[in-house]
């Protein structure tokens, strides 16, 4: 069958593939280079405004990327990902713009559906990439749409060094490790920092909290909940906040909001047939990509809840298109002999 490109396959006509891949971020895409190249001729599911964003997932929601490397002046996240996609068709991928909404990983080859058709002959493949994904969790503050991406953040490693941010006064949501961390990044750039924790203590490390508390440029609200973002109508300049005890409201004025409360793994299609952790990561053999059931790999972001790059999850979905490569290699080798 000649490979189509961000095409359908008619239902008469059902699939079978040796590798599908499940996601359109830099996990997914860079495991379709490589199998693309290697002669796999992959299949990869990008998705139709799949776990609530466009396909080429969180990236297409960013501004400027300027920590990918090979790009010294930055690039937009939308930009970025379009190259990532132009590279695996140039190699061969197809790229079907649907969304897989049901699998069935109990035997090979697996089965899987597209939405809408989850009642007809189910496409089958031999191996499977899940690389979903994950997307920040959010608060749905007043303002918050205006300003996400444009004041408003889930990752200070990612955008604390946009100049935007860059010597002025800056907060975090949140009261974890993660909230620790990205604030005592922040103390790098923003000239001061809040955290606005809920509660009137840390749920952090005691090793965190302690850096937390101590550093000069850091100052924890306790009982503190931001109730609505402000700005100008182009960037984010304030931040109305109230104390949860005493019900007092005020402003806050601050160039930046950095979310530090967790991600949502993109699992519900899988979390049922693969081992996951209590955050519903999908859980993989250390130092590889496998997943609990042979022949399935999960990259990126879905298996990733420490790093969560971009450049991390390419580098995971390099290691899923090699190791799927290796067993179809084996398996087909054992056939002939």
């Amino acid at each position: 069958m000649a490979p189509l490109t961000n095409g359908k396959v008619p239902k008469s006509t059902k699939m079978h593939s040796k590798v599908v891949i499940i996601g359109s971020g830099p996990a997914g895409h860079t495991a379709a280079v490589y199998l693309a190249r290697a002669n796999i001729n992959p299949v990869l599911f990008e998705g139709f405004m799949a776990n609530g964003f466009a396909a080429g997932g969180q990236l297409t929601t960013t501004t400027d990327v300027e920590n990918y490397p090979g790009f010294p002046s930055g690039i937009l996240g939308p930009e970025l990902m379009d190259k990532f996609r132009e590279q695996s068709i140039r190699f061969g991928t197809q790229i079907i713009t649907e969304t897989v909404s049901k699998i069935d990983l109990s035997a090979r080859p697996f089965r899987y559906w597209r939405e809408g058709e989850e009642h007809d002959e189910a496409e089958t493949a031999d191996a499977i990439i899940i690389a979903t994904g994950a997307s920040a969790k959010r608060l749905g503050l007043k303002g918050e749409v205006t300003y996400w991406q444009s004041g408003i953040s889930a990752c200070a490693v990612c955008d604390g060094a946009v100049p935007i941010f860059r010597n002025q006064p800056l907060a975090v949501i949140g009261g974890g490790d993660s909230a620790a961390e990205e604030a005592t990044y922040l103390t790098k750039y923003g000239s001061h920092v809040y955290v606005l924790v809920r509660r009137s203590e840390l749920r952090a490390s005691k090793i965190m909290a302690k850096r937390l508390m101590n550093h000069p440029k850091i100052t924890i609200l306790w009982n503190t909940v931001a109730t609505e973002c402000q700005g100008d109508g182009d960037l984010l300049n304030n931040l109305r906040i109230k104390n949860v005890v005493t019900g007092e409201e005020r402003d806050l004025p601050v160039r930046g909001l950095f979310y530090a409360i967790g991600h949502e793994p993109a699992t519900s299609l899988v979390r049922s047939q693969l081992q996951t952790d209590l955050d519903g990561y999908i859980i993989t053999v250390p130092g590889t990509t496998q997943t609990s059931v042979k022949g399935v790999f999960a990259a990126g972001d879905v298996q990733d809840k420490r790093y969560r790059q971009a450049i991390t999850s390419a580098g995971s979905g390099c290691m899923a298109a090699l190791e799927a490569e290796r067993l179809i290699a084996e398996e087909e080798g054992s056939e002939e002999a």
